[in-house]
């Protein structure tokens, strides 16, 4: 753990003196791009989701890093077959550098485990709040991506993430249930006025025909009665790969490289690397940072 963590201040040492020629088709080398993947309710493939793209865009190579910030369900550790030694609890303990909590994963990717310390995220009292900002501020210049995994539903912990986000990714279902949970998340997302545009991932689609005929529906509702405008980033198909891939604690875009449900998250991931909105002047850990921290204290008042 310690040696990897000297490899991951040495590349934010090259990237701050410009040693470091990943991207060299970048002249300067672009902020971190802060992606909110969230769901109106549970069981539509969140966390699936957030594994396979993170290492479709490492494989594109980017860095990544996945932020587990489910409390109650918090198991990205579990589907990709890593044990971590650490989690955020020993970041805000004093006890560990960010760069000692990251786990290693398959083809690149880097692990924030939550687990408890995610509760105690939301008491933090002011001297544990400046501790994190220091520390999250560290990976701006290590992450092209952290990608946040939040928990479903519509608490106040996942609002805070989501809204705190440069972009928020919601994943939705074919099902009735998940598409008016997660039609209650964009009216949500809507009242609070942080983002202009939501992406929309239509999970576990029978062919693409569903997926568009579902997104078209959604779209058309968001527009009349919210005036909001969701992006269609694509749709995964419904496999039986998925359920076999987390048996095997393998993620199904490694294990099953070549299937449909890969290439439908490969395409995904071009999408958001080619995102117009990338293009934001105010985007990174440090407007995450802030946002977060002034939605942390709205809560107290």
């Amino acid at each position: 753990m310690r040696d990897q963590a000297e490899k991951l201040r040495q590349l934010i040492m090259d990237s701050k003196t410009g040693s470091n020629k990943s991207h060299d088709k970048d002249s300067v080398k672009s902020k971190t791009r802060v992606l909110a993947v969230t769901s109106g309710k549970g069981g539509v493939g969140k966390t699936n989701f957030s594994i396979n793209i993170g290492i479709s865009l490492c494989n594109l190579g980017y860095k990544v890093v996945i932020f587990d910030a489910d409390i109650g369900f918090a198991n990205i550790d579990v589907i990709l077959g890593v044990v971590p030694k650490y989690t955020i609890a020993d970041i805000l303990d004093g006890s560990k550098d960010i760069l000692d909590i990251l786990t290693e994963g398959p083809n690149g990717i880097k692990l924030i485990a939550g687990g408890s310390g995610i509760q105690t995220l939301f008491n933090i009292d002011k001297q544990k709040l400046d501790v994190l900002i220091h520390q999250l501020q560290k990976l701006e210049n290590y992450a092209d991506f952290i990608i946040i995994d939040t928990g479903a539903g519509l608490s106040n912990t996942v609002l805070n993430f989501v809204n705190a986000s440069d972009e928020v990714i919601l994943i939705t279902t074919p099902e009735p249930t998940a598409l008016t949970d997660v039609y209650a998340m964009i009216k949500t997302l809507k009242a609070n006025r942080e983002h202009d545009i939501l992406n929309v991932v239509i999970n576990k689609a029978r062919d693409s025909v569903e997926a568009n005929e579902v997104f078209s529906r959604l779209s058309k509702v968001s527009n009349k009665f919210l005036n909001i405008k969701i992006e269609n980033l694509g749709y995964v198909n419904d496999s039986k790969l998925v359920m076999q891939s987390v048996k095997n604690q393998d993620p199904f875009i490694l294990s099953y490289p070549n299937s449909t449900i890969a290439k439908n998250i490969n395409e995904i991931a071009l999408r958001i690397s080619g995102s117009k909105q990338a293009t934001k002047k105010e985007f990174g850990i440090s407007n995450f940072v802030r946002k977060f921290k002034s939605l942390l204290m709205k809560e107290d008042t």
